[in-house]
């Protein structure tokens, strides 16, 4: 199985980068993955509403660019499904049984995704009605993940 996870922005933080590369080294051992940025749009503070749409499409636009087409597409957003740990596994765990071999996880921008990459999700996923950093969700997203493979194959996790 390929998952990638497609995230808008460069990560800086050298705790985030520390803690990312611990869970991509430890996924190894169950999927072969990959993390792709696409750069950010330069948005000031004070945008209006067709502004901001406006920065979402761009970022939307590249984002879309590395997907192809025949991958099974996971949007981390805010409104999205709530699962537990253990769901979000068996959900990871039906995608490979049904032979979806690409899953991308979406990470958009501090304003969100755009329309078009929502309606080219097939998922959407959310881990808290509260905010969070853009940056910190691929470490959270990769933690789940992680703890998805666990689960599914019987080893222990810290519950």
């Amino acid at each position: 199985m390929k998952i990638s996870i497609v995230a808008v922005g460069k990560l800086k933080e050298k705790y985030l980068k520390q803690g990312i590369q611990e869970y991509m080294k430890r996924l190894g051992a169950y999927a072969n993955m990959e993390i792709i940025e696409v750069p950010d749009e330069k948005a000031p503070e004070n945008m209006s509403e067709a502004e901001q749409e406006e920065v979402k499409r761009k970022e939307g636009e590249r984002i879309l660019s590395k997907i192809s087409p025949d991958a099974y597409v996971i949007s981390l957003e805010i409104m999205g499904q709530m699962p537990t740990s253990e769901k979000f596994a068996e959900k990871i765990e039906q995608l490979m049984i049904h032979g979806k071999s690409k899953i991308v996880f979406v990470i958009g921008g501090s304003l969100g995704l755009s329309k078009e990459v929502s309606d080219r999700s097939d998922y959407s996923l959310s881990f808290s009605k509260m905010t969070f950093p853009h940056q910190l969700m691929r470490l959270v997203l990769l933690e789940q993940v992680y703890r998805g493979f666990r689960i599914m194959k019987g080893e222990p996790y810290h519950k």
